[in-house]
């Protein structure tokens, strides 16, 4: 019997919005009961979520997954801080380039790997300014209708 499955893949399209990506890391997720099953459904969220630091531990907060819908009275909370899993010298490394100001930690993209394991990718960003942000609607709009005129 195969088992077949799909590929998740949840993206922040804001963040590459408003902010200008720097340094990108990969990080495991601990979950707790039925969140696996919501991932795997697609049923989550990375609107509006960040990472922070807490204890020495990244902690990736307002990351919304819905409650299972299977799930009884030990459904887990959907927005809850959950602990990001990284080596201790990614640990430092982002700590420290967070503190240098003006730095922030976001979450760009949960999929879940090979192994089955539920996988964040985030990446210390800069935030743009308006007038990047207008740049980048336009740079968007002018390849748009190049792809447009290639293809009449």
């Amino acid at each position: 019997m195969e088992h077949k499955q799909k590929n998740i893949s949840i993206k922040n399209k804001k963040a590459f919005f408003d902010y200008e990506i720097i340094e990108n890391f990969y990080a495991g997720i601990q979950l707790s009961g039925t969140e696996i099953k919501s991932i795997r459904g697609g049923k989550a969220g990375l609107v509006d979520s960040f990472c922070t630091f807490a204890n020495n531990e990244l902690y990736v907060r307002n990351m919304h997954i819905s409650e299972y819908e299977l799930g009884t009275c030990n459904n887990h909370i959907a927005k809850r801080d959950r602990k990001l899993l990284l080596n201790r010298k990614e640990l430092v490394k982002i700590q420290k380039k967070a503190k240098e100001g003006g730095i922030t930690i976001v979450p760009l993209k949960l999929f879940i790997n090979d192994r089955g394991l539920a996988k964040l990718e985030i990446s210390l960003a800069k935030g743009k300014k308006t007038y990047d942000k207008r740049e980048t609607l336009k740079l968007k709009d002018h390849t748009r209708e190049m792809d447009r005129a290639m293809k009449v």
